[in-house]
């Protein structure tokens, strides 16, 4: 069994896709406020290209079962419900709602995968509840893939560290695990940072990004490992929870 790790929707190939189980990390913000949307019970998460697509699709549904949710530029879009804040994802704000959500790079991420068996919405804050699900594709045989939305098409260091967190706790459970240089990579990271996340968005240009922004509050946020033991699966576009009477 083998994990890849991809920095960017732009190194997305099919061979690194097509059967696999694939994680999408955006630490900063996408996939914590995703993961934290639908712990708060939110119905479902749909991810789309940009605001247009956003407004168009709530203007099909009763109003009072959608929020609009998202950013460009870090901050909220005018007109929209929320932004892209793990904070407002509060049961008040989103429960039983359909979240409609564009990200500068989570939901674009999303949306150029095709032909995984899985895809899971990975960040630190729902760490150990996708690990388990990772194991369980990698005793049934099937490779990973983690991609790391990045920021602006960029590297994005809190991602990466993020995805080596996954490759080291999988190579820990399965035994024979072989792994690409970017997910070796990814495990330097982990080791350096460990479980000082203050110090790596510290460190990171979209961490500093948000504090200059006035966002500092949300990098807390996003630092809360397994504050949210849930799963979230990407399947027939839109993200909800794996459970019991969600087919995979």
């Amino acid at each position: 069994m083998r994990i890849d790790v991809m920095f960017g929707p732009a190194q997305i190939t099919p061979a690194l896709v097509a059967g696999r189980v694939v994680a999408v990390i955006d630490v900063l913000r996408a996939s914590t406020t995703i993961t934290a949307a639908l712990a708060a019970g939110a119905r479902n998460v749909v991810p789309l290209e940009d605001a247009d697509a956003v407004m168009t699709r709530a203007k099909q549904l009763a109003r009072a079962e959608v929020r609009t949710a998202g950013e460009r530029k870090m901050m909220p879009i005018p007109g929209f419900d929320l932004g892209n804040s793990p904070r407002e994802m509060t049961h008040e704000a989103v429960d039983a709602k359909t979240v409609l959500m564009t990200t500068t790079n989570g939901t674009a991420t999303l949306l150029a995968i095709q032909g995984a068996r899985d895809v899971v919405i990975a960040s630190y804050v729902n760490c150990g509840a996708v690990t388990a699900l990772l194991c369980a594709g990698a005793r049934g045989g099937h490779d990973i893939s983690i991609v790391c939305a990045g920021r602006d098409r960029q590297f994005a260091l809190e991602d990466a560290a993020c995805a080596g967190r996954f490759v080291r706790a999988v190579s820990k459970k399965i035994r024979g695990v072989e792994l690409g240089d970017g997910a070796f990579v990814c495990t330097v990271l982990d080791r350096k940072y460990g479980d000082r996340l203050d110090q790596l968005f510290a460190d990171s240009e979209h961490g500093q990004a948000l504090t200059d922004a006035g966002l500092g509050e949300d990098l807390v946020a996003c630092s809360a490992v397994d504050a949210h033991p849930v799963i979230p699966i990407y399947q027939d576009r839109q993200i909800t929870l794996l459970g019991p009477d969600r087919q995979r």
